[in-house]
């Protein structure tokens, strides 16, 4: 038989990738998982030179974030703006990539939208006449809670950039186990989230103890179900918020260790 060189030859057989995969390795819970139980988090600042400031969060589990901001730069308007970009790599999801289109784009809108709110009651714009700042959040790799990681980490990209801030702004996601007595879980994973009843993402200002956003979607059944997850998220952005001062405060260390041997290389 002769042979078609136009083509990249291929192996006689194949066999499918689920044939090596763990069975239940991907949509199993977690063994014993606790509803406030949160899950071991990341956080580091100043990790992008070309950006004023920047932030990176991982979540256990494989959830990764990374904001960069930009600015203050001049603008026409006479107060200051935020805006906030919230976008995913295509590679951010297991399995097939979703195709690029309006709703995809809409949705990275929405989520950009809703990143913009929680975090304008805590910059100080009236400090940033005729300017404005740029954020983006991009996220790498998304196994659940990427928008409250995405919080998180912008929250901390615009204290390393040096904007004027009231507080830090920490957020924590929840979701709804289905059923009629599902229980509200704390930092839920992607599996949790795909078969959640409902959905939430609590942004708090620990330091001002102000809620600074709330994002909520599904069924969560009667209100007395919500009020028990909101308490549940503002505990866990308080248990949150010494990690990410503890980034801040290293990243503030490591420019003053690099700041002498900067300043001697260019002399």
């Amino acid at each position: 038989m002769a042979l078609d060189h136009r083509r990249v030859p291929g192996p006689e057989e194949s066999q499918a990738p689920l044939l090596y995969a763990v069975p239940g390795e991907a949509d199993a819970e977690a063994p014993g998982r606790e509803a406030a139980a949160l899950r071991p988090l990341l956080a580091r600042a100043g990790l992008l030179s070309q950006a004023e400031g920047s932030a990176y969060v991982e979540l256990s589990g494989g959830t990764k974030v990374l904001c960069a901001v930009r600015g203050p730069r001049e603008a026409a308007e006479g107060r200051g703006r935020l805006l906030c970009e919230f976008r995913r790599a295509p590679f951010s999801v297991r399995g097939a990539r979703p195709r690029p289109g309006p709703a995809a784009a809409a949705r990275e809108r929405e989520l950009g939208l809703a990143l913009q709110e929680a975090l304008a009651p805590a910059v100080r714009l009236a400090r940033y006449p005729r300017a404005r700042l740029e954020l983006t959040a991009l996220v790498l790799q998304d196994s659940g809670s990427a928008l409250a990681a995405a919080l998180s980490a912008a929250a901390l990209a615009l204290a390393d950039a040096g904007v004027e801030m009231f507080d830090l702004v920490v957020g924590c996601g929840l979701c709804r186990a289905p059923g009629p007595g599902g229980a509200w879980l704390l930092q839920p994973s992607e599996a949790e989230e795909r078969a959640a009843a409902a959905r939430l993402t609590v942004a708090l200002m620990p330091g001002l103890n102000q809620v600074a956003g709330l994002l909520g979607s599904g069924q969560g059944g009667p209100p007395e179900s919500w009020a028990q997850a909101v308490r549940l998220g503002l505990e866990g952005c308080q248990r949150l918020y010494p990690v990410l001062r503890r980034s801040l405060l290293r990243a503030a260390e490591r420019r003053a260790a690099e700041g002498p041997r900067a300043v001697g290389a260019s002399a």
